[in-house]
């Protein structure tokens, strides 16, 4: 199958408003994560030209009535060459044809020099047009600000991640005592603002959201570590939630790979109904809907 969809359908912009707007009308704050291995994926799709595009349609026609962001992991498709990333355009071309139903995030983790950042900037907003991509600001300002320059895309900065090597660094003090995944909170509201800009806290560190809410009051977090990782849902909202909801929590393996088979796309509907019922009963305690 050839997707003609980015020929013929420009996709709808949105600001921060508008994926507060899209929180409340879906009742949900779930973003699924299309970590599409492969060697994971039900066998009998083996036999369609692209099995992981037939397994991404199938997955997001299951969901999206639950779901408002979907985030591709660039890995499983720049793994695969050429024939991956045509089932990455595939996906997004069919995500784009939600217009303003969807929000959609490339989990590519990119950062280098700003020159080299403007080509991954008009990569994935203007080839593959997707709305916000993970960004890692090790490099600084110069190579997070080719992102900032689209107008009603988004950047994802990485904060504070979910994995056991987080500590590695970004616990690391300065003199000051200021734990260097402090520091670039700080530092990068300097480049931008909530109305584009926001951050990666994993779910694992939800004691850690109360004080990095005292920094960054407004911005959306995107919260992966749902799930299989082992974060907990309420724990999140109970230090992370704004008044703008501000959370956008991905769960991935526990969706897509909730059966191996041909009910499949059934079993994640049914996943993603549970976490979006949770997430509506959630935002009407904290007085969002």
């Amino acid at each position: 199958m050839k997707s003609l969809l980015r020929f013929c359908f420009k996709k709808y912009k949105m600001n921060y408003t508008q994926l507060f707007n899209l929180i409340k009308r879906k009742k949900s704050f779930l973003c699924v994560g299309l970590d599409s291995d492969i060697e994971k994926i039900p066998s009998f799709l083996k036999k369609f030209d692209d099995p992981v595009f037939e397994f991404n349609k199938s997955i997001i026609d299951a969901t999206i009535d639950f779901t408002v962001a979907y985030k591709p992991n660039l890995a499983f498709y720049e793994s695969r060459g050429v024939k991956g990333l045509e089932s990455l355009q595939k996906t997004i071309d069919y995500l784009n044809s939600f217009g303003d139903n969807i929000f959609t995030i490339a989990d590519a983790k990119r950062g280098d020099i700003g020159n080299t950042s403007k080509q991954y900037a008009k990569a994935f907003f203007e080839v593959f047009n997707f709305d916000a991509i993970t960004i890692a600001p090790y490099m600084g300002k110069d190579s997070v600000s080719p992102f900032l320059a689209f107008k009603d895309k988004w950047v994802v900065l990485l904060a504070l991640t979910s994995n056991e090597g987080a500590s590695d660094f970004q616990y690391f003090q300065n003199a000051s005592s200021t734990k260097l995944f402090q520091e670039v909170l700080y530092k990068s509201q300097q480049w931008s603002t909530k109305e584009n800009m926001m951050y990666v806290v994993g779910a694992t560190k939800a004691e850690a959201l109360s004080e990095i809410r005292k920094t960054i009051p407004d911005h959306f977090l995107l919260v992966p570590g749902i799930g299989v990782q082992g974060g907990r849902l309420e724990e999140v909202v109970r230090f992370g939630m704004n008044d703008k909801c501000g959370l956008l929590i991905n769960s991935s393996r526990a969706i897509i790979f909730a059966s191996s088979d041909e009910d499949f796309a059934k079993r994640a509907g049914e996943k993603t109904f549970e976490l979006q019922k949770q997430m509506e009963i959630l935002l009407s305690e904290n007085k969002i809907i």
